[in-house]
């Protein structure tokens, strides 16, 4: 028997060997798609079974404890992700989105002149606490018809921290939550 045969059948383990690795190093990384039609322990999924994809609504968190006691420069660097968009310092431009400078507590349209999206103009509401973190969680979702293309903060202790260092932005911060 020659050598030939062991080299093909050498060739074809080891090419299937790869392509188990690369399968198993993506799983990894990227973990199962959402209505994948395999489950991670192999039984189907919901969505292959034909039933509608059931989402877990995480429980709702007190974000009041969370923003007391939160480190205003953990929400300072949480600001990164917003300064594409806003501005923080009293009297800074607007840009995509409207400066932030006395945003808590202050009315949803806070700043005169600025084109905010009609459902942003129209919540007359206080950006309190609550209203903040809950915005902040999901803005299509709060305020549908938002022109705040954010995908939102998902880490409670992030927006948390974000809302108290948003809250130092102002001439008056409002009082801490107790």
């Amino acid at each position: 028997m020659s050598l030939e045969a062991n080299k093909i059948a050498a060739a074809v383990l080891v090419g299937g060997l790869l392509t188990l690795s690369v399968g198993i190093a993506t799983h990894m990384i990227y973990g199962t798609p959402s209505g994948s039609a395999v489950a991670e322990a192999g039984e189907p999924s919901e969505a292959a079974a034909g039933a509608a994809p059931v989402q877990e609504a995480a429980a709702p968190v007190d974000i009041l404890p969370l923003i007391a006691s939160a480190d205003p420069a953990l929400g300072e660097k949480a600001f990164a992700k917003c300064k594409t968009c806003h501005t923080s310092e009293k009297g800074g431009p607007n840009r995509v989105g409207p400066n932030l400078w006395n945003v808590v507590g202050g009315h949803s349209a806070h700043l005169e002149g600025f084109a905010y999206s009609d459902v942003i103009a129209n919540l007359n509401i206080t950006w309190d606490y609550d209203h903040l973190d809950k915005f902040l969680t999901n803005p299509k979702a709060y305020a549908p018809g938002t022109k705040m293309t954010f995908a939102g903060i998902k880490k409670p202790e992030e927006r948390a921290a974000l809302i108290r260092w948003l809250r130092d932005q102002a001439d008056s911060p409002i009082a801490l939550p107790q």
